[in-house]
This record gives structure tokens, C-alpha cells and sequence, in this order.
């Protein structure tokens, strides 16, 4: 077998000479002082060739103007097809497009925003699936509630992950200074289903995680057995002894001493 040769069509000269033609196409929409100079031609096809110019706006550094000429056959006039802005090699350009659904992250949605679901989602699965798996009878038995769809066993591995490896887990600096586990605390509400065997809700109006989900080996000052108060004593009546008392030397008042007889001479008692 021989291999299939590729024919490169011969430049136009008519078309490669248009340099003028395609610089001035530029002008038409920009300042003269916008187009750099000519940096060469590229074959597009039989009688189509592509002028590149430098682009000196401030603003578009590293990109270049691409005109596309073409010649009709057996044609003398040689038209501009189009132009173009093109980025070169050392071009700024913005960072790749991403989907939606790839740049969303927690957080993001907001009052009134619609997030779908795809229909082909694996972290759902159908709710009347079944399966011999005890773990998986609670998803038959929350399609009974009227969910068409209930976590599947892809999307429960992920959370699982997720929440473990996350503020609710153990690997938390709060959690490290915990005096206990959270399984171990009064407050603690496991989940119903799979996840109840090591997820529950913190239901402690005082501790950080108040009405989220925790893991049973997470942890907070808060936990009900951190610290028991010692009972408050209550104080007694005071002990008086009747059999007994003491002498005290009485002194007489002040008010006394002021009018005491020694001052007859000099005051006037009010008789005869």
C-alpha cells in the first residue's frame, strides 16, 4: 500500500502581493498608529492566502492582525474576506472556559437561584431500587415519603468523605482539644440509616455546631460530660452558746460625757 500524498496548493501571487489591500482593511476600523509591520503569509487554500500584521495597541501586546484575501478564478481583483485579531505566542489570554457546573462550589447559591440535577446524577439513585443490602433499605423507605430519587451509595461514600475530612470530623483543631468524642456526649442525635453508624447532629444550643451534622468522633469543649459542677454548699445557721457569756466594760456615750455635771460653772442648770 502506498501512502496518501498531501498536495499543498501553490501560493497565489496575485493575493500575496495584496499586502496594501489587507493593511488597509485593518485601518478601516482602527487607528493607523494600532498596525505594526507586516509579518509574513500562510496559504489557506487554492487562491486564499492570510496577511499577519503586528498589533501595537498597548492593550493587545503579543497579538496580531490576520487578514484573509481571496482571488475568484480566472479573476484580477483580489478581495478581503476577513480580519481578524489573533493572540501570538506570547499573548495574554484568559484562563480556559470552565463549565457551571465545574466552577460552582459551596456557597455560591443564593435566594432565589435554581441549581439542577442531572437526570444521569450517581450520587442519586432511584428510590424504588432494590437490593438485599440491610444499609440500603432506608433509600426503598424514604421513596415512600415521595421522593422519586434518594442518595445512592456513590453519593453516600462521598459524603462520608467529605464530611469526615471536613469541619465536622476529627482532623479539627477543636476536635484535638475535645476532653471526649462526640458519641460519647448526651447532646449527640445520630442519623437514621447508613449514616447514623458515624454521623449525628449536634444538638447543644451552647457548642460551636449547633444544629449540623458532626461526626461521632468529632469533638468540642461543650460535650455534656466535659465537667461535672460540684454540688453548691449551703450555708448554715450560726451556733450560739447559752451557756456562757462575757463581761464588757460599758463606756458611756459621747453625747453623755458633753453634759455631764462638770460643766454646772459655766452653764446654767435651770433652777434656783
Amino acid at each position: 500500500m502506498s501512502r496518501t500524498r498531501s498536495r499543498t496548493a501553490p501560493l497565489d501571487p496575485a493575493c500575496v502581493a495584496a499586502v496594501d489591500l489587507a493593511r488597509s482593511a485593518i485601518e478601516e476600523n482602527v487607528r493607523p498608529g494600532d498596525v505594526g509591520e507586516h509579518l509574513g503569509v500562510e496559504g489557506e487554500g487554492e487562491r486564499v492566502i492570510t496577511h499577519y500584521f503586528d498589533c501595537l495597541d498597548r492593550a493587545y501586546r503579543g497579538w496580531r492582525w490576520a487578514v484573509t484575501v481571496a482571488r475568484a478564478s480566472r479573476a484580477r481583483n483580489v478581495t478581503v474576506s476577513e480580519v481578524v485579531l489573533l493572540p501570538g505566542s506570547g499573548a495574554l489570554l484568559p484562563p480556559e472556559w470552565v463549565p457551571w457546573s465545574e466552577r460552582l462550589r459551596p456557597g455560591d447559591l443564593g435566594v432565589g437561584d435554581l441549581l439542577p440535577t442531572a437526570a444521569d446524577d450517581d450520587r442519586l439513585a432511584p428510590g424504588f431500587t432494590e437490593t438485599a443490602d440491610d444499609s440500603d433499605r432506608q433509600m426503598i423507605f424514604e421513596y415512600g415519603l415521595g421522593r422519586a430519587r434518594v442518595l445512592s451509595p456513590i453519593g453516600r461514600d462521598r459524603v462520608v468523605r467529605r464530611w469526615h475530612s471536613g469541619d465536622p470530623g476529627p482532623h479539627t483543631p477543636i476536635a484535638h482539644a475535645a476532653p471526649a468524642q462526640c458519641s460519647t456526649c448526651g447532646f449527640y442525635w445520630p442519623l437514621a440509616g447508613a449514616l447514623g453508624v458515624g454521623f449525628g447532629v449536634c444538638t447543644n444550643e451552647f457548642a460551636p455546631d449547633d444544629g449540623r451534622v458532626v461526626a461521632a468522633d468529632h469533638g468540642c469543649g461543650a460535650h455534656s460530660e466535659a465537667a461535672v459542677l460540684p454540688h453548691q454548699v449551703e450555708p448554715t445557721s450560726p451556733i450560739l452558746d447559752d451557756l456562757a457569756y462575757d463581761h464588757l466594760t460599758e463606756e458611756p456615750p459621747e453625747a453623755e460625757l458633753a453634759g455631764s455635771v462638770e460643766d454646772a460653772d459655766t452653764e446654767p442648770l435651770g433652777h434656783s
